[in-house]
């Protein structure tokens, strides 16, 4: 199965050749990156004089916000562990429901221990820009 052909209005079958030096280039292919667009689009959108948007996905690097993830992470393991004994059969107790009690109350508890972290440290964590989109 091939790919879909495109539609005649959408279709580039016009090419132009540029030629940059190596600082051009080098200022377009960075600029291209940051905008997170390959050089031909990044160069088409500049020559149509389109709206280049950039988007920078933020990411805080908190060692207390690191914590708290990997406790939600084995919390929400066990919680998967317990409704997988369930849906498999599994014998139904007092003990198990308080299990699940316990683990929803920690969940919660971690839930606003991460809003108590994000009010304190708002506008002054070290950040830095993912390369990948």
């Amino acid at each position: 199965m091939g790919r879909r052909k495109k539609c005649e209005q959408i279709k580039r079958t016009n090419n132009v050749m540029v030629r940059f030096t190596n600082a051009e280039y080098a200022s377009i292919s960075i600029s291209a990156e940051q905008a997170g667009y390959p050089v031909a689009v990044y160069v088409r959108k500049s020559a149509l004089d389109e709206r280049i948007e950039v988007h920078y996905n933020i990411t805080a690097e908190l060692p207390e916000l690191q914590k708290l993830i990997a406790e939600y992470s084995a919390i929400g393991n066990n919680l998967n562990q317990i409704a997988q004994y369930f849906h498999s059969g599994g014998f139904y107790s007092k003990s198990m429901q308080d299990e699940i009690n316990r683990h929803l109350t920690a969940l919660w508890q971690l839930r606003q221990e991460a809003i108590k972290l994000g009010g304190t440290y708002h506008g002054r964590v070290k950040t830095h820009r993912n390369k990948k989109r």
